[in-house]
C-alpha cells in the first residue's frame, strides 16, 4: 500500500514537471526475475527508475537511509522502503557479499532487481568500467539483462545533491542479453569481465556517454586528491 501512495503521489508530480520519455519499456517482461542494469549520474536516477515502470525494482541502497531516528528518521525509511530500496551495509568487509546475495534472492523469487555496474555515481558524467557483480548475478540466477540508460537527470540534480531543477528527462531501455552459453562459469574472472563489458557497451549506446576504462571509484579518489 506504501509503494502504491508514494507512486500515485511521486508519480503525478513527475509526470507534471518533468514528462519523462521512457523508450524500450516492452523489452521488461511483465513476470519473472529481470536485472536492470544502467548508469548513474546522480542520485535520484532510481526513483525516475521505480516511477517509470509497472512493476516494482528492487535495488541496494545504504542502510544509513533508513537507521535516522525522529520523525525525519522515519520519513527517509519509510520513503526508501517504499521505494524499494533494500538497505545492506555496503562499508562492512561482507558489503559486496552481501549486496550480491541480496539480489540473488530478490531475482530468485522472479523480481526486478535494478543495478548500477559503476558502482558508484559517476564523477563527471561519464560511463566508467562496470564491476563483475552484474556478471556473477545473471551467472548464478539465469536472468536476463535489460541495459538501460537515465539521460538529463545529472541536469535535474547536477552533483546528486540540492533541490531537483525542471529538466527533460528519458529513460531508455535496451533489449534484453542473455548469457546462458556462460552457465556454471560464475567463477571465471575472464567470462566475468566479458559479460559486465558487453552489458556496459549496450548500456553506453543508449546512454551516448563517453566510456572510460577506468573504475569511477579511482576517478573520484584521483579527483579529490
Amino acid at each position: 500500500m506504501s509503494r502504491i501512495l508514494l507512486k500515485a503521489f511521486l508519480g503525478f508530480l513527475m509526470r507534471v514537471l518533468y514528462r519523462p520519455k521512457v523508450e524500450g519499456a516492452e523489452h521488461i517482461a511483465e513476470s519473472g526475475p529481470v536485472i536492470l542494469a544502467g548508469n548513474h549520474t546522480t542520485f535520484i536516477d532510481s526513483l525516475f527508475l521505480a516511477l517509470v515502470l509497472k512493476r516494482q525494482v528492487f535495488f541496494i541502497g545504504k542502510d544509513e537511509y533508513v537507521t535516522g531516528k525522529g520523525l525525519k528518521g522515519r520519513l527517509m525509511a519509510w520513503f526508501f522502503s517504499s521505494s524499494g530500496m533494500i538497505p545492506v551495509d555496503r562499508d562492512g568487509g561482507n558489503g559486496g557479499v552481501a549486496a550480491l546475495m541480496t539480489g540473488r534472492r530478490v531475482l530468485e523469487e522472479g523480481k526486478v532487481f535494478g543495478i548500477y555496474p559503476e558502482g558508484t555515481r559517476s564523477p563527471d558524467g561519464r560511463l566508467y568500467r562496470g564491476r563483475t557483480g552484474i556478471a556473477r548475478l545473471t551467472l548464478m540466477t539465469g536472468a536476463p539483462v535489460v541495459p538501460f540508460a537515465m539521460i538529463g537527470t545529472e541536469k535535474v540534480q547536477p552533483g546528486g545533491k540540492g533541490i531537483p531543477r525542471i529538466a527533460p528527462v528519458t529513460v531508455r531501455f535496451g533489449e534484453p542479453l542473455d548469457f546462458s552459453r556462460y552457465e556454471g562459469m560464475d567463477r571465471d574472472r575472464y567470462v566475468l569481465r566479458a559479460v559486465t563489458d558487453e552489458v556496459m557497451s549496450d548500456v553506453m549506446r543508449l546512454s551516448g556517454q563517453e566510456y572510460v576504462d577506468m573504475y569511477a571509484t579511482k576517478a573520484r579518489a584521483a579527483k579529490a586528491a
